[in-house]
């Protein structure tokens, strides 16, 4: 796509890096993730179990897919633009909704879940189909990305309305649609597919947007932190230790995310021979990046409400799981930018598992103490050792 075809739209961002900037509209947007990332979070730490947890992942993939689809629609699209101002709107409200329905959305609420989560997702690449010309050059590609979303929605509906036993296989179906369906250009008969060379992207936009959302999910970190001290009636020295562990274990996922320069990060994408595909690679790796955070998260809350208890068991997994998902995400995004590993990183997360399962024993403020010391070591040996 050229900076002609750009211009011919209205709906289009104007040419030219001021304008690829992430806007107000963008930041408004995100604030309704604050909630829904607490709600998802929330629904873990009350239901920790195997079929809890594979219902929180499946609704921390449909979040992020909101939010993802989003992204790369106002990376094209200017949302300054009324009609497209309109459309994150309706977003929020349809993703605030679904952020109520989160702890009831495997009971009562299923239906209304899945409603929103449709309207949602169907509605944005509708408006976009009906607002772009045949002839244009993002037009195909969105109606492909309708159909996709047409599909899915047929499982998430079917879901809300099915028992909730049939819920999980039908859900998943839904998010594998969606999810796995760029992988292949959005492929359907008679449409054709895409091709992720064609897409004309703003690579900083998308390094800008990512870099957000992950301060969107340490804040969930702070707010567990903070609200369990709040909410303790005696600050003892165990209680005060594990605040300083759950804090600084805030710190050490905030620097070994920020250490991979956006700068980098652009670069990667704007030299790339396909920006489209490593744009894509670069909001992939975040679901699993964000979703150690939300982990992570319900960990600090499981330390602060119980410090004393033993870690065996669940709080030791998600203790263990959190970190060890989030470091392996870093990882990932790090090589991706530079093409380089850390290597203190990959030995730092056999480490977190191995302390996660010889520290069962332990009380729970201690194995995560033990944890965060690792967290740190990590973090500042891989901003000084040379990368391989």
């Amino acid at each position: 796509m050229t900076e002609q075809d750009v211009a011919l739209h209205p709906l289009m961002r104007p040419p030219g890096k001021h304008n690829a900037r992430v806007t107000n509209e963008e930041l408004f947007f995100d604030l309704v993730y604050v909630f829904l990332v607490t709600q998802i979070s929330h629904s873990l730490l009350h239901h920790l179990t195997w079929i809890g947890g594979l219902q929180t992942l499946i609704l921390w993939f449909a979040a992020w897919l909101g939010w993802q689809y989003t992204g790369w629609a106002t990376n094209w699209f200017d949302p300054r633009v009324p009609a497209m101002r309109g459309v994150l709107f309706v977003s929020m409200a349809l993703a605030l909704i679904c952020g109520a329905a989160t702890p009831e959305a495997f009971g009562a609420r299923g239906l209304a879940f899945a409603l929103c989560y449709c309207a949602m997702q169907v509605g944005r690449s509708a408006f976009i189909v009906l607002s772009l010309p045949p002839s244009h050059p993002l037009s195909a590609n969105y109606r492909r990305i309708l159909g996709w979303g047409s599909l899915a929605a047929l499982f998430w509906i079917g879901g809300g309305l099915a028992r909730p036993e049939w819920r999980i296989p039908l859900w998943a179906t839904g998010v594998a649609c969606e999810y796995f369906s760029p992988m292949f250009g959005f492929w359907l008969p008679k449409l054709g597919r895409s091709h992720t060379s064609d897409w004309t992207i703003s690579g900083g936009h998308i390094v800008e947007r990512c870099q957000l959302f992950v301060i969107v999910a340490l804040g969930e970190t702070i707010m567990a932190s903070g609200l369990s001290l709040a909410e303790s009636k005696v600050w003892s020295g165990v209680e005060l230790g594990g605040f300083a562990a759950s804090f600084l274990c805030t710190i050490a996922m905030w620097w070994l995310y920020f250490q991979t320069s956006s700068e980098k990060a652009e670069h990667a994408i704007a030299a790339s021979g396909d920006p489209g595909r490593m744009g894509a690679y670069f909001h992939y790796l975040h679901v699993g990046l964000i979703g150690g955070i939300i982990v992570t998260a319900v960990a600090m809350d499981l330390l602060l409400e119980n410090p004393m208890e033993s870690a065996k068991g669940a709080p030791a997994l998600v203790m263990t799981l959190g970190p060890a998902l989030y470091l392996l995400a870093s990882s990932v995004y790090h090589w991706v930018a530079t093409r380089r590993w850390i290597f203190i990183q990959l030995v730092g997360i056999a480490a977190l598992i191995l302390v996660g399962l010889v520290g069962q024993d332990l009380a729970m403020w201690q194995l995560a103490s033990c944890e965060t010391f690792l967290f740190l070591v990590i973090s500042f040996f891989s901003s000084r050792k040379p990368h391989a």
